[in-house]
């Protein structure tokens, strides 16, 4: 079985941000299924739906930071619904907001409440991680997990981006079978360790093991993969990208 498998358009944004509609039609002719969004780049919900639509890509997912929602839930959503997404995903929290912060109690009760009306909408709320979120709790486990066990799978669901899983000291296989049937979208990504600093890289060129970890998200019921590459230090945006998904439509 091979799944789809979509570009995250944060690792194109300069060339999104210049022609949205140019930089979709490059990513369909490489031959991604999809996209998963990280903003608007200017452009009205009917306008990004219509760039895809010319380009035969699906808008899958969406990246959406908590404080969007927090500004405007019903518009956020209705935004989204309207590209056609089916998942909209919290990118990241900061320190406050996660785990141990302040305003961590604000963070779990806007996620029902998000979560709430994306079910209303038809879409599904996920949580996608870094490598801070693999920090222990006093408890001796990871905070990750203590957010998915304080909300339901019902509500949240998790989209695991293995570059960072393996970053943070886990190993992304068993990461999969952790929340087998909970992860729908695999952010398939690699890097190398350099002079100590984490160095991200096209896939198939770093240490997370495409050949085992695509399997493994079949094997879990991941509906998509997603390919993303946040900083491109060898070869350009592009390069990388079409790399990257020639690598995974190997394994």
């Amino acid at each position: 079985m091979k799944l789809p498998i979509a570009a995250q358009v944060y690792s194109v944004r300069e060339q999104a941000e210049a022609d949205f509609g140019k930089a979709m039609q490059q990513l369909a002719d490489m031959g991604y299924d999809g996209v998963e969004l990280a903003g608007l780049y200017g452009k009205s919900p009917k306008e990004i739906r219509a760039c895809l639509d010319n380009a035969g890509l699906q808008a899958i997912s969406a990246h959406v930071p908590m404080s969007d929602f927090e500004q405007d839930l019903d518009k956020t959503v209705q935004n989204y619904k309207e590209i056609g997404c089916k998942y909209v995903a919290i990118p990241f929290l900061d320190k406050e907001k996660w785990y141990g912060g302040s305003k961590y109690q604000d963070t779990l009760d806007t996620i029902v409440k998000v979560a709430e009306k994306c079910r209303e909408a038809g879409m599904e709320l996920l949580y996608h991680n870094h490598n801070f979120e693999f920090e222990k709790t006093p408890e001796g486990g990871y905070q990750l997990d203590a957010l998915y066990d304080t909300i339901p799978a019902e509500q949240l669901k998790t989209e695991l981006d293995l570059c960072w899983v393996k970053v943070g000291g886990a190993d992304p296989v068993t990461y999969l079978h952790k929340y087998s049937g909970r992860c729908p979208i695999v952010h398939v990504k690699d890097f190398i360790r350099k002079d100590g600093e984490v160095v991200l890289v096209a896939v198939g060129d770093g240490e997370v093991g495409a050949d085992k970890v695509v399997p493994a998200a079949v094997e879990c019921g991941a509906k998509w993969l997603v390919i993303e590459q946040d900083t491109h230090t060898f070869g350009t945006p592009m390069e990388n990208m079409e790399k990257s998904l020639n690598y995974v439509k190997t394994k």
